[in-house]
């Protein structure tokens, strides 16, 4: 097993070694702080056990026998996914994945939650560990709105069911917002925009097959602060995130 991670620079303290190997995307915050009590992290050698020991650029860290390399910096990227991609780093079944659209990215990047293999739409590429797991994390509440196409028109008491939350196999989900946008007579489908917090399996396409209405299409076109609508890239290709759309994510899960 190969650990990467950078680290801040901080020549005179150092930087807290659980905020380290959490960034490097070993494990969680609280994942690596039970890491450390465990005795199964050293630095240069020696066995640190307690919580808020600061380590520098160039110490040796060693996760459970494993040297972590110093690695490369931390990149961040928005990739319109296709449908007919899988949202992970390899398939058993040999299907492509989100990983393999971003092989020519100088390092290896993960996604940030996953978009099932039949939904397109926005995902976030990184190698971040921290703020993936922080943008995961459903304490944190980050918003994602999808665009739905189902077979209309929708009834008014449908979208309350939504709006007030419905319950499903693996509990109720919170009120979701939902706006009616357009539909398109031709083909019988009504387009919608709904907007939730939470990340249950296949969440969407549950809610609306609840209220009896099935999904058709789906697309993910908000993650927090990030859009997809108006960007000049198809699906399949990705950009590189600003540095303030970075600030912005970072600020909304509470790291600087």
């Amino acid at each position: 097993m190969e650990v990467k991670y950078k680290h801040e620079k901080s020549p005179e303290s150092g930087e807290r070694l659980q905020k380290v190997l959490a960034q490097a995307g070993v494990a969680s915050r609280r994942q690596v702080e039970k890491l450390i009590q465990e005795g199964r992290v050293k630095v240069n050698g020696s066995t640190v056990s307690v919580l808020g020991t600061k380590v520098r650029a160039e110490d040796e860290i060693i996760v459970d026998g494993v040297p972590v390399k110093k690695a490369e910096e931390l990149h961040y990227y928005l990739l319109n996914k296709p449908v007919g991609v899988i949202s992970s780093a390899q398939d058993p079944r040999g299907r492509p994945t989100v990983v393999d659209l971003m092989k020519n990215v100088p390092v290896r990047v993960y996604p940030v939650g996953r978009l099932d293999y039949d939904t397109s739409g926005l995902l976030i590429m990184t190698n971040d560990g921290e703020l993936a797991h922080r943008l995961m994390h459903p304490s944190y509440g980050v918003n994602k709105t999808y665009r739905v196409w189902v077979k209309g028109p929708v009834e008014l008491e449908a979208l309350e069911q939504l709006r007030k939350g419905v319950e499903l196999e693996d509990g109720k989900t919170a009120p979701a917002k939902v706006i009616s946008r357009s539909g398109h007579k031709q083909h019988l489908l009504e387009v919608l925009e709904v907007t939730i917090h939470e990340g249950k399996n296949r969440q969407v396409r549950r809610m609306f097959k609840f209220v009896g209405y099935p999904v058709v299409q789906l697309e993910r076109i908000a993650y927090g602060p990030l859009t997809l609508d108006g960007q000049r890239f198809s699906a399949g290709n990705y950009r590189s995130l600003t540095i303030e759309e970075v600030k912005k994510l970072r600020l909304l899960v509470g790291l600087s």
